[in-house]
């Protein structure tokens, strides 16, 4: 009799285990949070910042593949995809939204959601775009990292006169579907009237308008600004090609420019937009509310310059500019 509830005991222990077992490894699998990372860019065209986004999350005692998963989701430089991709995000009960590489992802993740967390990573004024309600306080779900490029503008110009000070006309290729276009080319004109060259403004977003726009440069422009817009930034081959071409130095504020063959670079370090923007992902995964995170503003600036593309152009570099360098490619 005691053998038989023994067996017994152990039949009921064992099928209570085994009735355990699914609980277990659904408890253990809920248990590791699931980042939705979209990004309107293709998944090649900056992966560095997808590896500093990891680092930030790092930094806050989360390893992807360890105790946190990340659902990449890229638009591959079609806009129109990012709505259907961030509502498979939140269908799949994510429990963050990483929106990044540029105003669509944003908008389109924030339509998706008003419930899971957002953190984003933006070029201006994130309140002006809409994003936000307040830099201080922003809305319930939704926080993030930004910079103020249109002020950059300014200062890129300024470089590109102490390079050229016999350009006096200087192109800027903006993309007119980018939330903050008037804000740019406000600042762009003040920039240009101070330092007394004229500013030719060109518009593009689509890979043949860019060949357009940089065919009507010949004869016209003594150099190319490029606005932060990170479409730009995707088609920056196409566009370094096409300049070169013709033999106009190029400006942009993203150091991938100047990696490219760009004259020079000056604006904020994208690798530091979006670690933060992953520590800011780690601090909400682990229980702080967007709401009460501040917008985060990015800080930290460099200065590229290309020497090779100079001598390419016979431009001379001068020693100032070059002592304040952040980077120098020879």
């Amino acid at each position: 009799m005691s053998i038989f509830l023994r067996r017994r005991d152990f039949i009921t222990l064992l099928g209570g285990a085994a009735a355990g077992w699914p609980l277990a490894v659904g408890a253990q699998r809920a248990a590791t949070p699931v980042i939705g990372y979209l990004h309107a860019l293709g998944q090649n065209d900056r992966p560095n910042l997808q590896d500093a986004f990891r680092r930030g999350l790092r930094e806050t005692g989360y390893t992807e593949g360890r105790n946190v998963a990340i659902e990449y989701r890229f638009a591959e430089n079609q806009p129109n995809r990012l709505p259907a991709l961030a509502a498979d995000l939140v269908r799949r009960n994510v429990a963050l939204i990483g929106a990044t590489g540029g105003s669509n992802s944003i908008l389109a993740a924030k339509a998706s959601t008003a419930a899971i967390p957002i953190v984003f990573t933006s070029g201006g004024d994130p309140v002006q775009a809409g994003f936000v309600t307040s830099l201080n306080r922003p809305d319930r779900n939704i926080t993030g990292v930004t910079f103020f490029p249109a002020t950059l503008i300014g200062k890129i110009l300024g470089f590109l006169h102490d390079i050229l000070p016999h350009a006096t006309v200087i192109a800027l290729l903006q993309n007119p579907k980018g939330p903050f276009f008037t804000a740019r080319q406000s600042d762009a004109q003040r920039a240009a009237r101070t330092l007394g060259v004229q500013l030719l403004s060109l518009n593009a977003s689509t890979p043949g308008e860019i060949d357009v726009a940089l065919a009507s440069l010949r004869g016209r422009a003594g150099a190319l600004v490029m606005a932060a817009d990170p479409y730009f930034v995707a088609r920056r081959q196409q566009i370094v090609a096409l300049a070169m071409r013709d033999a106009i130095p190029v400006a942009g504020s993203v150091p991938e420019w100047t990696a490219e063959g760009a004259l020079m670079s000056y604006g904020n370090d994208p690798m530091d937009l979006y670690r933060r923007a992953g520590v800011y992902a780690g601090r909400i995964l682990k229980g702080e509310k967007p709401g009460d995170l501040p917008i985060d503003q990015a800080t930290r600036f460099q200065l590229v310059i290309n020497l090779k593309a100079a001598k390419t152009l016979n431009v001379a570099m001068p020693p100032t500019l070059l002592a304040l360098a952040d980077e120098v490619i020879e």
